[in-house]
């Protein structure tokens, strides 16, 4: 399948990950909406939602900037009308937004304990629910959320407690999705990697410079989101899907122009969190 015409509604996305996998989107010339916080330049942070949609349409899509925040719900409604508005539908939801924070339990502070459980798990079910009834009409309808699977070692769960409830909540509203909508035909899946990935969110959380040199590019992601998305949304659903697998299934078995430094060996880049 291709995504031409087919209309793309993704929280955030103003760079890193969410951006790659509209770039993507948008050389099959896709409609993207980009619901996101950043209107005005970050201090420390590349990219903003309008720039965004700027590289959207250099690479061949249409893009409609919505300047919004996922954890408000006003703001869930007017991004899910304007898109299906402007597009005349709304064919895949990719909920990219996510807050990080690897602190211990003691030292996690309370607002971003609110934080991550808003924007990643609450805005997660609210956007996907908000959208249900325009996938509904939709010939190929999917949700597609950037978690990772339900891994209940003790080494997971207890490595950072904060912020593995607010990712683990995105997938279980994922496959609940999954399950409630079958019926509707709506696919639900969640999507991982094995390796870190070499985005701002990495760079600040996990290690700085040396992490970056260790990732794959988001590119990674963007193509296995690719292949998960144009898939028939009746023949995966429910699943917890692995980037690298998606891929091999999909015929690929060379990853190397994925290293975000040129020749680094496989066995040489850093294993994504929550994957044993």
């Amino acid at each position: 399948m291709s995504l031409a015409g087919k209309t793309i509604l993704m929280s955030g996305g103003s760079r890193g990950i969410g951006l790659a996998i509209a770039l993507r989107a948008a050389a099959d010339g896709a409609n993207i909406a980009l619901m996101a916080k950043t209107d005005t330049p970050h201090p420390k942070l590349e990219g903003t939602v309008h720039s965004a949609a700027e590289q959207i349409r250099a690479a061949g899509g249409q893009a409609l900037p919505i300047v919004g925040d996922v954890r408000i719900d006003d703001d869930i409604t007017e991004a899910v009308l304007k898109t299906a508005g402007e597009f005349g539908g709304i064919d895949i939801v990719v909920n990219n937004a996510s807050v990080i924070d690897l602190s211990g339990s003691l030292d996690l502070a309370a607002k971003k304990y609110d934080l991550m459980q808003d924007v990643n798990v609450r805005g997660t079910f609210m956007l996907s629910r908000a959208a249900v009834p325009v996938l509904r009409e939709s010939a190929n309808p999917h949700i597609l959320s950037l978690s990772p699977p339900l891994n209940l070692s003790p080494r997971w769960l207890g490595a950072h407690t904060g912020y593995t409830m607010a990712k683990y909540g995105m997938t279980m509203a994922t496959l609940g999705l999954a399950a409630e909508f079958a019926d509707a035909g709506i696919a639900a899946n969640t999507l991982w990697p094995r390796t870190t990935i070499a985005t701002a969110a990495v760079q600040f959380a996990l290690g700085g410079d040396r992490m970056m040199k260790v990732s794959r590019t988001p590119e990674i992601y963007a193509d296995a989101a690719y292949a998960v998305i144009t898939s028939p949304s009746a023949q995966r659903t429910g699943q917890t899907l692995i980037v690298e697998d998606v891929l091999e299934e999909a015929g690929v078995t060379d990853f190397s122009g994925y290293a975000a430094v040129p020749g680094t060996p496989d066995d040489a880049l850093f294993p994504d969190i929550f994957l044993d």
